[in-house]
């Protein structure tokens, strides 16, 4: 079954971004499609291969870090391909 998945790490101190870059590299590499805007990193593909990885990369984050929030959205399909029609 196909998923996406939008996330919004925010690491809750004053050097917040060479964690959340740190996160994104780490779902690049994963081999899946990953795409990134300004405010969140969104991960598309199979169910058990997406979840897999968050569940790994965002249990060490949450273990490197102090203080963190992660936002997360799950959609069951896969919505990479989607375009506004407005």
């Amino acid at each position: 079954m196909k998923i996406s998945v939008e996330l919004t790490l925010t690491p809750l101190q004053d050097n917040f971004e060479p964690p959340i870059i740190a996160f994104i590299k780490k779902l690049r590499a994963s081999g899946l499609q990953v795409l990134e805007n300004p405010l969140s990193t969104q991960v598309y593909g199979e169910y058990d291969e997406v979840m897999g990885l968050l569940q790994s990369e965002i249990k060490q984050s949450f273990e490197e870090l102090e203080h963190v929030v992660l936002t997360m959205k799950l959609v069951k399909s896969d919505r990479s391909g989607y375009e506004p029609h407005f």
